[in-house]
């Protein structure tokens, strides 16, 4: 057992270093510089394992008192689009390029006004076409045996994320003060609350 775990670590962890030398950091700083100058909310939607990414970038954005939030595709589609307004970012992670639910939330967000911009391994994908941006993240294997779980490439986007999102928070001077406003619970809550006495 102690092989297999060591292996799968190991795995991940090369695949999170590659990316400093396989990002297209003018990407990179096209979706960083767009959340920056965003003056609405930061909108994430994904399918599957990518949701959980989603999710999980989206809630660090708030983290740091950036708008943002999660909607599942079902739900978009079924009359959720209507949160999305002119100023907003939709950020779209499709592994594959190729989500049916993911792709037809592209052109109504559009038309609203929002940017649109999606995450993908799949830079050649049609619907990347019609995005105002897109993110390539990339890994040369998942660590399963049969290369099909989104293990490696789940943590890449995150990784990406937790990055952007650091470097936002020294764009725009966020400081404990602010960070203590919006997490006065839990462990860290406390210990921000013990720093402040």
């Amino acid at each position: 057992m102690k092989e297999t775990i060591c292996s799968v670590l190991t795995k991940e962890a090369e695949e999170i270093l590659r990316l400093t030398e396989t990002l297209d950091y003018n990407q990179v700083a096209y979706v960083a510089e767009t959340i920056k100058n965003c003056s609405g909310k930061v909108i994430f939607s994904a399918c599957g394992t990518s949701a959980q990414a989603a999710r999980k970038s989206a809630h660090t954005l708030c983290c740091i008192g950036c708008p943002a939030l999660f909607i599942p595709p079902s739900d978009a589609l079924h009359g959720g689009l209507g949160l999305i307004r002119e100023n907003d970012v939709l950020i779209l992670i499709s592994k594959g390029g190729c989500t049916r639910e993911i792709n037809q939330m592209i052109e109504p967000a559009r038309k609203t006004g929002a940017s649109v911009i999606m995450v993908t391994e799949n830079e050649e994908s049609k619907w990347t076409k019609g995005c105002d941006g897109i993110l390539t993240i990339r890994v040369r294997r998942e660590p399963d045996p049969f290369n099909m779980l989104a293990t490696a490439s789940t943590l890449a986007v995150i990784a990406v994320f937790d990055a952007i999102s650091i470097w936002l928070m020294k764009e725009k001077g966020y400081t404990k003060d602010h960070f203590a406003r919006i997490h006065p619970e839990g462990e860290v809550g406390k210990r921000l609350a013990e720093e402040e006495r």
